[in-house]
């Protein structure tokens, strides 16, 4: 007879306890379920999707104002791209270290004809 006491009480608290685990997690639920909680979490991640299109809206123009300069420079012939670094060479861009296969270093030319070239009126037209 004890041992069905025993079981009993046991069994009575496991379930009680179980109980107020349940209601605890279901309360937590519904409280996250909320309206306004829902429009806080979504609001929150569109902020941080947003920052993160900015960002790449502002490195992809960075990129296309480098790419930009260097055919610039390519197609007037005012610079010569140099394009010597050795592997091991320390690169430094604005106190960043960068890598040297991704550096494009535009050192003005030396040529007797530096001065400013003429344009035809139709080349200004697309600009």
């Amino acid at each position: 007879m004890m041992k069905r006491v025993t079981w009993f009480v046991g069994g009575a608290v496991a379930g009680v306890a179980g109980a107020g685990y349940a209601k605890r997690k279901v309360k937590e639920t519904a409280s996250q379920l909320a309206p306004v909680n829902v429009a806080k979490v979504a609001f929150a991640k569109v902020r941080d999707r947003g920052a993160d299109v900015a960002d790449a809206v502002r490195d992809g123009r960075e990129a296309m104002r480098a790419k930009e300069a260097e055919l610039r420079a390519r197609l007037t012939g005012s610079a010569e791209i140099v394009e010597a670094f050795e592997p091991d060479d320390l690169v430094l861009v604005d106190g960043h270290r960068v890598e040297p296969a991704k550096v494009v270093v535009l050192r003005p030319a030396r040529d007797e004809h530096s001065g400013p070239r003429r344009h035809s009126r139709r080349s200004h037209r697309g600009a």
